[in-house]
């Protein structure tokens, strides 16, 4: 009879109840783990695209200058000291000054902002404060993020 009550119980499969308490405390105590590295992660990939998204523009900026003072597209207007009048601007093309009359164009389009998610960017104009908040509107010298939000050494992303 011993012997029937050891085979029946070797066939027995499964989990005891203290077995099943460490494995869930384990797992439980790695997915708490794993949510603040996603966070870290998710916001480094943000900060990436910014800073990517910024080169971007402000190359495409020092591109039509550089043309701009090349007097590629004619007389300057005045006020905008050979920076682009908008955004925009970058993206549709200036025809230039020739036979051909050619469009540049300097951006494909206007990128996302990762923390807005939206195209709408800060501008500042030569004109603006280099900490102004506002755009004066003749025309774009540099741009920035509209996010509020700071960078893990506490300095917001509007200031990059």
């Amino acid at each position: 009879m011993r012997r029937a009550k050891q085979t029946a119980r070797a066939r027995q499969r499964g989990l005891t109840m203290v077995e099943l308490v460490v494995s869930f405390s384990i797992m439980l105590i790695l997915s708490t783990m794993a949510i603040p590295l996603a966070k870290v992660k998710l916001r480094h990939q943000r900060e990436f695209e910014l800073k990517y998204a910024l080169r971007d523009m402000r190359e495409a900026i020092d591109k039509y200058k550089t043309a701009c003072d090349a007097a590629l597209f004619g007389a300057m207007k005045m006020g905008t000291f050979c920076y682009p009048e908008s955004l925009e601007i970058l993206v549709d093309g200036v025809k230039t000054q020739g036979a051909d009359g050619k469009k540049m164009k300097f951006l494909r389009r206007i990128p996302r902002d990762p923390f807005t998610n939206s195209a709408e960017w800060g501008m500042r104009s030569m004109q603006d404060d280099i900490k102004a908040q506002s755009w004066s509107g003749d025309n774009v010298f540099n741009v920035y993020t509209k996010s509020r939000e700071k960078d893990s050494d506490g300095k917001p992303y509007a200031e990059w």
